[in-house]
Parts: C-alpha cells; sequence; structure tokens
C-alpha cells in the first residue's frame, strides 16, 4: 500500500465533510484538523510497523508491529485529556441505559445474522485452520480499529461538528456518518506502490452499510468501546470461521 493511501481516504470522504461544514452551526475547525492528523499518523505508523517494530523472527503472517503502535498512539491520546473526555471517547466501563443497550445489541445481531448468512453463500470455503489467524482476529483488528474509529475520531469530529439528532436519547451527527463511511472506504480503496488505485465498490458499500453501521450503533447506543471492540472481533471471527468450513 502506498502511504499516499490514507490521502485518498480522506479525499474520498471531504464531500461529507463539506456537507457537515455546511449543516453545522459552528464548525470546530481545530478538530477538524486534529482528527484528519490523529487520522494520517494512526495510518502511516500502521503502514510502517513492521519498519519500525522488527518482529520477523517470530514468522508473523499478520501485522502486529502496525497494530502495536496503532494501541499505543491511540492509548497516549485517551490518557492525556481528562477523565470526562475518556468517557465521551467510549474509554469507560459504564454502558448507557439497559433499554438503550438492548436497541444497540439486536441492531448488532440482526446486521449480523444477515452478513452470516451472505458470507455462507459467497464466501470461498475450504481453507486451513491457521492459530495466528484466530489469535489476531480476536483481538487486534477491533481494539485498534474501534479506538481509532469510533474512540477517537467520533470524539474529534463530535467536537468539529456538533451531534444534533437525537434517537432514543442517543446523540447522533455528521461526525457518525463520516466515521462509518471511512470505515468503508479505507476497507475498500487503495493506491498500491506503483499508484494503481484498486477501487471495490461493493466492499466499500457493504462494509458501510452492514458491518461498520453495526458496530457503529452498537458503540454509541452501549456508551463504550468495550461492546463495539467485542462485535468488531466477533465479525472478523465469524469470517476467518467460515472460510475454513
Amino acid at each position: 500500500m502506498s502511504l499516499f493511501t490514507p490521502l485518498l481516504w480522506i479525499f474520498l470522504i471531504a464531500p461529507f465533510i463539506i456537507i457537515a461544514h455546511f449543516k453545522t452551526e459552528k464548525t470546530n475547525f481545530k478538530y477538524l484538523a486534529f482528527f484528519i492528523l490523529y487520522f494520517l499518523v494512526d495510518v502511516f505508523l500502521q503502514a510502517s510497523g513492521k519498519q519500525l517494530i522488527n518482529l520477523d523472527f517470530l514468522d508473523l503472517k499478520f501485522n502486529w508491529s502496525g497494530k502495536i503502535l496503532s494501541l499505543i498512539l491511540g492509548l497516549i491520546i485517551i490518557f492525556s485529556v481528562s477523565k470526562e473526555e475518556r468517557i465521551k471517547i467510549g474509554f469507560t466501563s459504564k454502558t448507557n441505559s439497559r433499554k438503550q443497550l438492548k436497541f444497540g445489541l439486536l441492531v448488532f445481531f440482526g446486521f449480523t445474522l444477515f452478513d452470516i448468512i451472505f458470507k455462507l453463500i459467497l464466501f470461498p470455503k475450504g481453507g486451513t485452520f491457521h492459530l495466528e489467524t484466530f489469535l489476531f482476529q480476536a483481538t487486534m483488528p477491533g481494539l485498534t480499529e474501534e479506538i481509532l474509529f469510533r474512540g477517537i475520531c467520533l470524539w474529534l469530529l463530535d467536537k468539529a461538528f456538533a451531534p444534533k439528532w437525537n434517537y432514543r436519547g442517543i446523540q447522533f451527527g455528521w461526525s457518525f456518518v463520516i466515521v462509518t463511511i471511512l470505515f468503508g472506504v479505507s476497507h475498500g480503496a487503495v493506491l498500491d506502490q506503483d499508484f494503481h488505485l484498486k477501487f471495490d465498490v461493493l466492499t466499500i458499500v457493504y462494509l458501510t452499510l452492514i458491518s461498520s453501521f453495526s458496530v457503529g450503533v452498537l458503540r454509541q447506543f452501549s456508551g463504550n468501546l468495550i461492546y463495539s471492540v467485542l462485535g468488531h472481533n466477533t465479525i472478523n471471527l465469524i469470517n476467518a470461521i467460515i472460510r475454513i468450513l
């Protein structure tokens, strides 16, 4: 992946940022800039992880180094702000009301059931079991990506574009829309080292409308990142299991 890829992702979500600006009474450009800077630094660390932390002696298949650096960066930011702000990021064990949590779980499990059926039909089968695959998918993607997308990025964008929609007592805004789409874009568009664009529209749309949306709803209605991390890793583990059936 070219290091220019994250700039492509920002470019692709720029129309939604512009719409959010005009739909928001007063945009806080400082936090918008912090969002862009943090996102770019995080993606750079993930992409450069193997060069910065050499784990070749472990003969690992996945980018554990990049994910570890992403986690460290996220935790540094989380613990550099007040306890009140950490709660807004979702770094808390507290949850919203039982009714709100139940709704978030129902939405997540409903979308996940559809996801499982869809992938059972279309995913290639017959792969082999690989312990590292299951260890990685059960931990790092959900942990780092939820802190990145539905933790710090959502928090910064909430400050840039104040939420003004209310559904079942939960505040939503353009930040939710931007983060949800950014997640899909970051999994379906890439520039390789020769600057060839690989753009998978189906992946972007599917991940945005199914995985990203359902995990985002779970994050909002639970009130913390614990549920979204577990939900994210559950989806990844299901994907791994389906591929070896």
